[in-house]
C-alpha cells in the first residue's frame, strides 16, 4: 500500500462513519446524545494514551493533559474572548502538547513503573495546584458558557446534537490521524520498541526521541479530549487531574486494547452506558457492576474489545505462528535432517 493511500483510506472510511452518525444522531434522544458525546471525549484522551501504550510506555497520568485541555477551554472565553468551540478545541490540544514539550524529554528516558509514578506524581501537582487556586474555582471549579459552533450559536433543543456533531467529526480526523500513523513506519517501529529496544537502536533510530513525540501527540489528543469534555459538561474542576481519572482512562484503553481504533469509541460507549445503567439500577454498588464487567473482558478478551473482529498477523498465519524460530543456522534436529545437515 502506498504512502498517499494509506493516508486516503482512513480519511474516506472516517468520513463515511461521521455521516452514519450524523444521519444516526437525528433520531437518538437527548440524554443519550451527551452520554456518547462524552463517551467521544473520553475515547480521545485513551486513544492518545494508546500511542503510548504501543511503544511499550502506561501512563498514569493522562489526567494532567485531560484537565489542562478542560481548563484551556473553560477559561479562554473570560480571559481571551474565544467563543467558538472549534477553537477551545485547538486550543486545550495546544495547551496540552506544549506543557507536554516541557516534560517529554525527560519522561522519554524512563520506562516500566517509573515513568507511570511521574506521570501520576505530574498530574497530582497539577491537581493539588488547582485545587488551591482560588480564582480559578478552587476544588468546585468553575461553570462554563456554552460556546458557538463554527459561528453559529445552537439553541437550547438542538445544543446536544450540535455537540454530538461536532464531536463524531472531532472524532473522525482524530482516528484517521491516528490509523495512518499506526499504519507508518513510524507508527511500526514503536510495536518494535516495545519488542526489543536495543535492536531498534542498532538499527539507528532514537528511541527517546520516539517515545517522547509518542508522549506529545498522546498529550495532543488528552487535551482536545479534554476541551470537548468541558465544552459539553458546561463545568470545569480539578478532580479531572485526579488519579482516579486517569485510572479509568488507562481502564479504557486496556478495555479496548491497541490493535483497533474503533474498538476505542465502542469501547468508551460500552464503559459510559454500563455506568449510567449501574447507577440507575444499582445506585449503592454500581462501582461492584462496573468492575465486575471489567473484570469480565479482561479475562475472556485479555486482548481487548478490539481483538473480536481484528486479527493479528500471527492469527492469520495459524500454524506458522507456532514453528520454532532460531537466530541462526539449524544444525541438528529433524529440521537439521530435511534441509539435509
Amino acid at each position: 500500500m502506498s504512502t498517499r493511500s494509506a493516508v486516503l483510506r482512513p480519511l474516506g472510511v472516517a468520513a463515511l462513519v461521521v455521516a452514519a452518525l450524523a444521519a444516526a444522531g437525528l433520531a437518538l434522544p437527548s440524554w443519550l446524545l451527551f452520554l456518547a458525546t462524552m463517551a467521544i471525549a473520553h475515547a480521545v484522551v485513551a486513544l492518545g494514551l494508546v500511542f503510548m501504550m504501543r511503544g511499550g510506555l502506561v501512563s498514569f497520568g493522562q489526567g494532567l493533559p485531560f484537565c489542562l485541555g478542560a481548563y484551556a477551554a473553560g477559561l479562554a472565553g473570560p480571559w481571551l474572548g474565544l467563543a467558538d468551540a472549534v477553537w477551545l478545541l485547538i486550543l486545550g490540544g495546544i495547551t496540552a502538547g506544549v506543557v507536554a514539550a516541557v516534560f517529554g524529554p525527560l519522561l522519554a528516558r524512563y520506562r516500566g513503573i517509573f515513568f507511570a509514578m511521574l506521570t501520576l506524581a505530574l498530574s497530582m501537582v497539577l491537581y493539588g495546584l488547582l485545587v488551591k487556586a482560588t480564582p480559578l474555582g478552587g476544588s468546585d471549579g468553575l461553570n462554563i458558557a456554552r460556546p458557538a459552533i463554527l459561528g453559529v450559536e445552537p439553541t437550547a433543543e438542538t445544543a446536544d446534537y450540535a455537540l454530538f456533531l461536532l464531536a463524531i467529526v472531532t472524532a473522525g480526523i482524530l482516528s484517521a490521524i491516528a490509523a495512518a500513523h499506526f499504519n507508518s513506519v513510524r507508527g511500526l517501529m514503536s510495536l518494535a520498541v516495545k519488542e526489543n529496544e536495543l535492536r531498534v537502536e542498532y538499527m539507528g533510530a532514537s528511541v527517546r526521541s520516539m517515545m517522547a513525540v509518542n508522549f506529545i501527540v498522546a498529550a495532543v489528543y488528552g487535551g482536545i479530549g479534554g476541551a470537548l469534555a468541558a465544552i459539553a459538561l458546561g463545568h470545569i474542576e480539578p478532580t479531572f487531574a485526579y488519579w482516579t481519572t486517569s485510572g479509568e482512562i488507562v481502564f479504557l484503553a486496556i478495555l479496548s486494547g491497541q490493535v483497533s481504533v474503533v474498538a476505542v469509541f465502542v469501547a468508551s460507549l460500552i464503559l459510559e452506558l454500563v455506568r449510567s445503567f449501574a447507577n440507575l439500577y444499582f445506585p449503592e454498588t454500581w462501582q461492584l457492576a462496573l468492575g465486575a464487567f471489567l473484570l469480565a473482558v479482561i479475562l475472556f478478551l485479555p486482548k481487548g474489545i478490539g481483538s473480536i473482529w481484528h486479527r493479528g498477523p500471527a492469527s492469520r498465519r495459524g500454524s506458522a505462528a507456532d514453528e520454532p524460530v532460531t537466530d541462526g543456522p539449524v544444525t541438528d534436529g529433524p529440521l537439521a535432517k530435511e534441509s539435509g545437515r
